[in-house]
């Protein structure tokens, strides 16, 4: 008993009395990124002339709702370690970091002295900004696959003007400008270039249905994960990009511009967006677009359907729209009810819900028919495939001119 007590004593002086107190320091991005691993690392020193056992906590935000995170090290004397973790937000807003608590522990183990540095910090949570750099390179002329990249084929003929020139053999004759012809005494023909500068609006539809959850992310959240990156692509493509939201009543709107500006505006736009539990209010969506987009553009609606009945209360409105521009409705697979669909049946009760979701599904699939039928692009996505998918359909459009 002695023994323990004198041993007691002497970890008491080491941690208590001749140590010096460990400092760590929290080294994190500005901002993080929604739905994304973010790298968070910490710098810890272990200020003390002999070897100790360090239990690290870092006390991290309320939303990810872990109470139990902790990191164990040893640390040599006076040894500095850099220790890196990643966190996965799944909610846009700021997230407010604690305290590091370092709990330290000499050889002997006998006792543990607690140090709370001073740590705090608010970061904001925006949109996935990290996919930009995923799809900036891919997405030169370039169609995203699953496995690799294809080209795809233009067709048609641009009828952008550039420049009168001199005609030389090979010249389209059909572009022979007779009026600079006649002036300059030789042939003349007009230049023409591909066409740049369409406009391009994305669509957020803030209503109940887009509240709908998928690997701890909502619908929406993925909608303004494609946008971003879709503004980016189409900035690429030097079009001018502009992004509306709405729901019962009309939400944001950014006017479609090409400025380097316009991508920072629309993801300070796309951080504030929020879903409401009220039914989307279409025949408003009509009216607005119609005055406030007075040229014809591509429209990307991201919206979502889950049968045919709610398509056609929509229907008409979506008509209306896509007599004035080239309407896109990008909407989303139930991949809960597409598993149970897959499932093998072995009572009854089984067979029943097998077959209301492949009823479900096979609605999904009537929807993008319906669709198609009266004129409008149709995309039936999985979340986790939307914005592969979104940008796949803008370049195919891009490269057919169809924009």
């Amino acid at each position: 008993m002695a023994v323990v007590a004198v041993l007691v004593l002497i970890d008491y002086l080491f941690l208590f009395v001749i140590s010096k107190a460990p400092s760590a320091k929290r080294l994190i991005a500005d901002r993080l990124s929604n739905g994304d691993e973010n790298k968070v690392e910490l710098q810890v020193i272990n200020r003390m002339p002999f070897t100790v056992t360090m239990e690290i906590i870092d006390e991290l935000p309320v939303q990810f709702q872990k109470r139990n995170w902790k990191l164990v090290h040893r640390f040599t004397a006076n040894e500095q370690k850099n220790i890196i973790y990643k966190l996965r937000p799944v909610e846009r807003g700021e997230y407010h970091f604690g305290n590091i608590i370092l709990y330290v522990q000499s050889l002997l183990g006998l006792l543990m002295h607690r140090h709370d540095i001073n740590a705090e910090a608010t970061v904001p949570v925006y949109p996935s900004f990290l996919q930009l750099r995923k799809y900036e390179l891919l997405s030169q002329t370039t169609i995203q696959t699953e496995h690799g990249n294809k080209r795809m084929r233009k067709i048609g003929h641009s009828m952008e003007f550039e420049q009168i020139k001199e005609y030389v053999r090979g010249d389209d004759i059909r572009t022979i400008n007779w009026k600079a012809t006649a002036r300059k005494g030789s042939l003349m023909v007009n230049n023409y270039t591909d066409e740049k500068s369409q406009q391009v609006y994305s669509i957020i539809d803030k209503g109940r249905l887009m509240k709908m959850p998928f690997n701890e992310l909502t619908l929406l959240d993925y909608a303004i994960n494609s946008t971003l990156v879709l503004s980016n692509v189409c900035l690429q493509k030097q079009d001018r990009v502009g992004v509306m939201t709405f729901a019962n009543k009309m939400g944001s709107l950014i006017a479609a511009d090409k400025k380097p500006i316009q991508r920072e505006n629309i993801l300070q736009l796309l951080y504030n967006q929020d879903t409401a539990f009220l039914e989307s209010d279409y025949e408003m969506l009509y009216m607005q677009i119609r005055n406030r987009i007075k040229h014809r553009s591509l429209l990307i609606l991201y919206t979502n359907f889950e049968s045919l009945s709610g398509l056609r209360r929509q229907l008409n409105y979506l008509r209306s729209i896509a007599r004035h521009h080239l309407l896109m409705v990008v909407f989303f697979e139930n991949t809960e009810l597409h598993q149970l669909s897959r499932l093998d049946a072995s009572n009854l009760e089984e067979v029943y819900i097998k077959t209301i979701a492949e009823k479900f599904e096979y609605e999904k699939r009537l929807i993008v028919k319906e669709l198609q039928i009266h004129g409008i692009l149709a995309v039936l996505t999985t979340p986790e495939m939307l914005t592969v998918n979104a940008v796949n359909k803008y370049l195919e459009l891009k490269a057919r001119q169809a924009i």
